[in-house]
């Protein structure tokens, strides 16, 4: 890691015309994945800014909506009674995630920003055009189990990360951010990108925008049944092969919305609208939930290490949602 300058400010405006001028700066706050990064060799700047002391720390709930700042701590938001009473998955999705000691430090925003843990991308003996467009990708015929099977290019197969942005899909959240051109509010659908020929762009932040906030709509907790399952090797500090988190409105036996998000099988938290219409307006059966489960994985991609994955998250969903069926086929 090469050496660096430090600021830090208590102002968004100076954090973002700090980062903004430079085209090498960065944010930091609780520094779990940017210092790692640095040290790997997959990033390189020349100044870090930060961001610790902005007012984002807050969690707000109004009547319908839950607001949560880019600097809440993922352990403080998993433990908040109205994450754990209305958003279960949300809650179950952070504390699935990392350590505990991690959950204490790492912040949302920074969460959502996390970079692969493809070993490609963090080992500059290999190429990777995520780290260095144009260079080639090693995963595709190297050691390819922890990949993505959907939304692959020839350019990169790298799965992301974020327990957390998987939850965030399934609840339609909004991100909030301020940049140099002022304040904007993006889809969780449209954050973060799949690769195609530009792999080394994540997400829709340009440079020096400030992620400021996360919001959730609040379902009716009466009639919405919410689960993330995530299957992984070991049971703690952990990424996953598989997960899934659902969010489901029923009105008796019936199906009135899915919502389905996919981690450990996609180059960005996945969703598929098709998969999840095959079970509205119907019972939660295992015949059409497995229909959903077909549905989500006819247009995988796999490789050889990974194409176990197709079967697994098919399980998963069945496993998943089977909690919510009471037996019923």
């Amino acid at each position: 890691m090469r050496d660096f300058a430090y600021a830090r400010t208590d102002r968004a405006a100076e954090a973002v015309q700090l980062v903004a001028r430079r085209a090498d700066a960065a944010f930091i706050a609780g520094g779990t994945d940017l210092l790692n990064l640095m040290k790997d060799g997959a990033e390189d700047h020349d100044l870090v800014v930060d961001i610790n002391r902005l007012p984002l720390k807050d969690i707000e709930v109004s009547r319908d909506k839950l607001h949560i700042g880019a600097l809440a701590r993922m352990a403080d938001v998993a433990m908040h009674p109205v994450v754990r009473r209305q958003l279960p998955v949300l809650s179950q999705a952070l504390l699935a995630g990392a350590s505990p000691q991690v959950r204490n430090v790492a912040s949302i925003g920074g969460n959502l920003l996390q970079r692969t843990r493809c070993g490609y991308f963090r080992n500059e003996e290999f190429a990777c055009n995520k780290r260095r467009p144009g260079s080639g990708c090693s995963a595709l015929e190297g050691r390819n189990r922890w990949h993505a099977i959907l939304g692959v290019s020839d350019h990169c197969i790298a799965v992301h990360p974020s327990d957390l942005a998987v939850a965030l899909r399934a609840l339609d959240a909004t991100v909030h951010t301020f940049g140099p051109d002022g304040a904007r509010t993006i889809a969780m659908a449209d954050f973060h990108r799949v690769p195609g020929d530009t792999p080394h762009i994540d997400n829709s932040l340009r440079h020096g925008e400030l992620v400021t906030a996360v919001e959730i709509p609040l379902p009716d907790s009466r009639n919405t049944r919410q689960r993330y399952l995530k299957v992984r090797d070991r049971a703690t500090f952990e990424f996953a092969v598989v997960s899934v988190a659902a969010v489901l409105r029923t009105r008796g036996r019936s199906v009135e919305d899915a919502r389905l998000a996919f981690g450990g099988v996609g180059t960005r938290p996945w969703r598929s609208a098709e998969a999840e219409s095959v079970l509205r307006g119907k019972p939660l059966t295992e015949r059409n939930i497995a229909a959903a489960g077909r549905i989500l994985v006819k247009e995988a991609q796999p490789r050889p290490d990974n194409a176990f994955k197709a079967e697994l998250v098919q399980r998963a969903l069945q496993d998943t949602l089977g909690r919510f069926t009471g037996g019923s086929r």
